[in-house]
């Protein structure tokens, strides 16, 4: 597929108009237009341990079926797919970024035949049987890109881990030039920053020098041992309002249903325990790398931008109580409660 192919199917993508949709009915959809060996690489068993296989860098042995396996009307409803759990402007992100791919492969100077970078290799996994009585969950995967969604009947539980990444984060020349598909996470990172005191300053501070990767990297289990910055109990009024519009940004990023339900969890932890953090330079710009956190007891995001000399941005986002939809999903999945489902 020539790059013009791609240019022109994300231009169709990103104006299919939105509409309400049902997520088991659209995942149903997408099953029923494969054959049976397109079925056979997209569907896995829900108990699989492949459903916390979590990437979000190159790989040549992802599991499922890539876009480029698939025709026009089976990756529309893949982006379909994507719209009942993401909100329109996370999926015109995420087309973004497999855009780029283009882009990389052209500044990078790879061969046509080199499918290093290829826009089309992402890929789309699932796991169980969608169904308005069971447990199942699916998976978007790709460089940079990572969604991993767990439903019980057909309410969706958990979209954890989430990653977006951007390469450039800044597009230096050509007709992409000066595109930033990841402006709202930085331009709301550094206003909350330049918001603070002196004294909240010298407590959001971690390090002057920024970590080279998000912390939590593709770990099965997020961790960071310690909680440290300044906590949102004592920011001023402004600065809690540029924390709340901070965490948005990312929570927005899926449908309301599931974003207010983690907003929920986040409150009932006690907005006390959540912290800001900061490392690197605090001015913006390429060539001044720098990383941030939001962590609370059910929730760490990380936006880090070191790499390619501070013009190469990661961002993620894990659920400490859901990722994978664990607590609710499994627990259910184990007792063996869906054996009595309707099917």
């Amino acid at each position: 597929m020539t790059r013009f192919w791609y240019i022109a199917f994300f231009t169709v993508i990103l104006y299919l108009p939105a509409q309400a949709q049902d997520i088991t009915t659209e995942a149903n959809r997408f099953i029923k237009l494969l054959n049976n060996g397109q079925r056979s690489k997209t569907l896995l068993p829900f108990d699989t341990s492949e459903r916390y296989n979590f990437h979000f860098v190159p790989l040549n042995d992802r599991k499922g079926i890539s876009m480029n396996e698939l025709n026009t009307a089976q990756q529309q409803q893949v982006f379909t797919l994507l719209r009942t759990s993401l909100n329109n402007t996370a999926v015109e992100k995420i087309t973004a970024v497999m855009q780029l791919e283009i882009l990389l492969k052209e500044l990078e100077q790879r061969s046509r035949d080199d499918h290093f970078r290829d826009a089309g290799k992402y890929f789309l996994t699932i796991f169980g049987t969608p169904s308005d009585s069971g447990i199942w969950g699916w998976r978007f995967e790709g460089h940079h890109i990572s969604f991993n969604f767990s439903a019980h009947k057909n309410l969706l539980l958990s979209g954890t881990p989430s990653f977006l990444g951007s390469n450039p984060a800044i597009v230096q020349s050509g007709p992409q030039k000066n595109k930033e598909i990841l402006k709202e996470e930085t331009t709301a990172g550094f206003e909350l920053l330049h918001s603070l005191s002196e004294t909240e300053l010298k407590k959001a501070i971690i390090s002057t020098t920024a970590p080279s990767e998000i912390i939590t990297g593709a770990a099965r289990k997020a961790m960071i041992e310690q909680a440290v910055g300044v906590p949102y109990m004592e920011l001023g009024t402004k600065a809690q309002l540029l924390f709340l519009r901070l965490l948005e940004v990312y929570l927005d990023r899926y449908k309301k249903e599931l974003s207010d339900k983690m907003l929920q969890d986040i409150k009932n932890a006690g907005m006390e325990n959540l912290r800001f953090a900061w490392a690197g330079h605090q001015q913006r710009g390429i060539g001044k790398p720098c990383y941030y956190r939001i962590h609370g007891p059910t929730i760490i995001i990380e936006y880090d931008n070191t790499q390619n000399n501070g013009n190469h941005i990661h961002t993620v986002i894990r659920d400490l109580k859901n990722d994978f939809g664990e607590d609710a999903l499994l627990e259910h999945y184990k007792n063996g409660h869906h054996k009595n489902e309707k099917r």
